[in-house]
C-alpha cells in the first residue's frame, strides 16, 4: 500500500469518531481534554512522591517528570509538526468543512505529531514504571488513551497523529525512567525494589498512597460528566 491509502484510512477513521449529535459527550471531551481538571491529580502525585522520597530524589524526580514533557513536547511540535507540515483536520481545505468542529478553535496549522498524546503517554508510562502498581498502570494507560482520543473527537487530530504521539511519549517515558535508574545509581540510591510487605509497591511506594491517587482520578473521571452535564447539555 502507497501512503495515500493510509491517509484516506486515517481521514475514514477520522471522520468515523469525529464528534457526536450530543451536546452532553461534546461537553465531556471538552472538559476531559483541558488541564485545569486534573490539577488535583497532578497535586496529589506531587504528596505521593514528596511522602515516598527524601528531598533529594524528590527534586531529581521533578526533573525527570519535567524533562519528560519538554522532550515529548519537542520532539511533536517542534520537530515533528513544522518538518513533515500535514494540516489538521480542523486546517486541511479537503476536510476542514466536513470535520465536526466540537471546540471555538480550530487549533494551530499543523497536526502531526499529536502533543497530547505525546505528553500524555510519557508521563503514564514513566509513573507506571516508577511506582509499579497494576491497578494504577491499567488507570493511567486508560487515562492517557482516553486524552488521545478527545483529540479525535474534538477534530484536531488524526488518529495517525495520534498513534505516532503515542509511541513518542511511550519511548520517552520508558527512556526517560532508564535514565533516572541512572542517575539514582550514581548518586548510590539504588531504586527499592523487591519489598516483601505487601503494603508497599515493588519500588517501596506505599500503597495507600498509590489508593490516594487511584481515589483522586476516579474521582476525577466521575466530576467530568457532572460538570458537562450542568454546564453544556442545558
Amino acid at each position: 500500500m502507497d501512503i495515500s491509502t493510509f491517509t484516506d484510512i486515517d481521514k475514514y477513521l477520522l471522520l468515523s469518531m469525529n464528534g457526536s449529535d450530543s451536546l452532553f459527550w461534546d461537553g465531556v471531551m471538552k472538559v476531559y481534554t483541558s488541564m485545569a481538571i486534573w490539577i488535583p491529580l497532578v497535586i496529589m502525585l506531587v504528596y505521593v512522591l514528596v511522602k515516598n522520597n527524601n528531598i533529594k530524589d524528590f527534586f531529581v524526580l521533578l526533573l525527570v517528570i519535567a524533562g519528560v514533557v519538554a522532550l515529548t513536547d519537542t520532539i511533536s511540535s517542534t520537530i515533528c509538526k513544522p518538518f513533515f507540515e500535514r494540516w489538521r483536520p480542523t486546517r486541511d481545505p479537503v476536510l476542514m468543512y466536513i470535520v465536526d468542529v466540537v471546540t471555538e478553535t480550530r487549533g494551530k496549522d499543523y497536526g502531526f505529531t499529536s502533543s497530547h498524546a505525546a505528553n500524555s503517554f510519557g508521563i503514564a508510562v514513566f509513573i507506571m514504571l516508577l511506582i509499579k502498581n497494576r491497578a494504577l498502570s491499567v488507570c493511567l494507560i486508560l487515562w492517557a488513551s482516553m486524552n488521545a482520543f478527545t483529540r479525535i473527537y474534538l477534530g484536531v487530530h488524526y488518529p495517525g497523529d495520534i498513534l505516532a504521539g503515542t509511541i513518542i511519549g511511550v519511548t520517552v517515558g520508558w527512556g526517560m525512567y532508564r535514565l533516572y535508574l541512572y542517575l539514582q545509581k550514581r548518586m548510590q540510591r539504588g531504586v527499592r525494589r523487591d519489598w516483601i510487605s505487601d503494603q508497599y509497591t515493588a519500588s517501596g511506594y506505599s500503597v495507600s498512597d498509590v489508593y490516594l491517587l487511584l481515589i483522586t482520578m476516579f474521582a476525577t473521571f466521575a466530576f467530568i460528566p457532572a460538570i458537562s452535564f450542568f454546564t453544556f447539555a442545558y
